[in-house]
């Protein structure tokens, strides 16, 4: 698959990221010199973040290419347009991009504003995809226009959850409700009510945390309590007729307004630099998810859902299974600058659970009343690891008997490097009496075919360490 990103600035690159660390082929097309340095930064950004969010790896990167508007268009399946918000440089490149793209092709535009009837007033065939910053991460896409058959699927298929705006409208959904919070920003910072510190506080404190996995109407349908969203609406309608907001009322946009924002904007965020932002924010925002992925809560969900597409390596019984191949996400290190003690048994506890998998001891399995429970680990930690590291787990079965299964995990850099070793027991269960019980016969048989496989092979070194001993 092929994208063309025509504009490569915040938005463009964030799209050429989000397309590229899914596996596809992107093509970027953009006359300012500085576009391929302001790319490979995004890029740097996306691959330390994106693959965070995820327990299985992503596909291998597709080809990343600077070129004409032409040739990034040539083969492509999806073009998308995110030059400046203006209608008639807007016209003027979907016209290119219409004589350049294949029929086959989506053409969309990731303006944030602009209804797709203004966008073909002059003959061009386009839809509206508008993302949200930054677009590696956040999953939500609104598509308004008339959208091809497919088009959805083919955002599904990298990670996004795209919304079908059903009418066109000025600035679509989101930004309508972004532009009304921030017309009232303004006043309350005009007004001397709030500091932008201050206001930022209100929503990242309060309000932005609720929103982040309930929306508006959930948030409130639980206001109302047990009497539910009527009774939030009989308790609190009577408000939207007290002069609480100015919405439409907006401060003139005088120097002394500007500068006094960007004053105290500056006082606020001024002693971190863009990139310095940008990470932080990256790393806050996979937190979140991935924290929402643990519940498949709102955009967690989403990422919930794109991962199991994601493909695992199959395996047999001859060669050690890899039971784990992902990226080691930020919120795995410490205060030392390196992978946490508990995240390696996490790390290996997610191998385990995978190879119960492969032994078809899976979620329909446990659902049947039967499972394993580990008894006991050994870990041993040989190196660091780091956020954003690339590691594979290979599984050794030692033991493998009715009741009994005995595994040892190496935990490896992508140089096939030893990183840590994990040594754990585990014991199959009867869930009814949790008490052990013989596995049933189909997974004591692939259990016992990878123990008889791996019995050939040379004993791991350091599997039966005890605490302290010396290498």
């Amino acid at each position: 698959m092929k994208a063309a990103i025509i504009g490569g600035g915040v938005i463009g690159g964030g799209w050429a990221a989000r397309f590229l660390l899914n596996g596809w082929d992107v093509a970027v097309a953009d006359p300012d010199p500085e576009a391929e340095r302001k790319i490979n930064e995004v890029l740097a950004g996306a691959r330390r973040s994106l693959p965070a969010l995820y327990d299985r790896a992503l596909p291998s990167e597709g080809t990343l290419s600077f070129c004409s508007l032409e040739d990034a268009c040539e083969g492509a399946d999806w073009v998308q347009e995110s030059v400046p918000e203006r209608l008639d440089i807007k016209h003027a490149v979907l016209a290119q991009l219409n004589a350049a793209a294949p029929e086959s092709a989506v053409i969309a535009s990731s303006t944030s504003g602009f209804k797709p009837s203004e966008l073909t007033a002059q003959g061009a065939r386009c839809i509206v995809a508008h993302p949200f910053n930054p677009v590696y991460l956040l999953p939500l896409i609104e598509l308004v226009g008339d959208v091809p058959a497919g088009a959805a699927d083919l955002l599904r298929g990298v990670g996004f959850s795209p919304l079908h705006v059903r009418k066109e409208i000025d600035a679509h959904i989101a930004d309508r409700f972004l532009e009304a919070v921030w017309r009232e920003a303004l006043w309350l910072v005009k007004d001397g009510v709030a500091t932008t510190e201050e206001i930022d506080e209100s929503i990242r404190m309060g309000f932005g945390l609720r929103w982040a996995q309930m929306g508006l109407f959930e948030t409130y349908r639980v206001a109302g309590g047990e009497a539910g969203m009527k009774h939030f609406m009989a308790q609190f309608g009577p408000a939207l007729q007290w002069p609480w907001t100015k919405l439409m009322d907006v401060p003139e946009f005088t120097d002394e307004l500007v500068d006094l924002i960007a004053g105290q904007s500056d006082a606020q965020s001024g002693h971190l630099s863009i990139r310095e932002l940008e990470r932080l924010r990256d790393d806050n925002l996979v937190g979140i998810l991935r924290s929402l992925k643990r519940t498949n809560a709102a955009a967690g969900g989403v990422i919930a859902a794109h991962e199991a597409s994601l493909p695992q390596a199959s395996a047999t019984p001859e060669a050690l299974p890899i039971t784990q191949d992902r990226v080691i996400p930020q919120t795995w290190t410490d205060y030392n600058g390196h992978m946490n003690e508990a995240h390696y048994l996490e790390l290996g506890a997610a191998a385990t659970d995978r190879f119960m998998e492969m032994i078809g001891a899976d979620a329909a399995y446990i659902a049947t009343g039967l499972s394993y429970f580990t008894t006991e680990n050994h870990l041993q930690y040989l190196d660091e690891m780091h956020a954003g590291d690339h590691v594979r787990v290979s599984t050794q079965v030692l033991e493998g008997g009715p009741k009994k299964m005995h595994l040892f995990h190496r935990m490896m850099t992508p140089e096939g490097d030893v990183a840590a070793t994990m040594e754990t027991f585990l014991l199959h269960v009867d869930l009814s009496t949790r008490r052990s019980a013989p596995a049933r016969g189909d997974v004591a048989e692939a259990l016992a075919t990878f123990a008889q496989a791996h019995a050939g092979m040379p004993r791991p070194e350091g599997a039966g360490r005890y605490v302290g001993q010396r290498g």
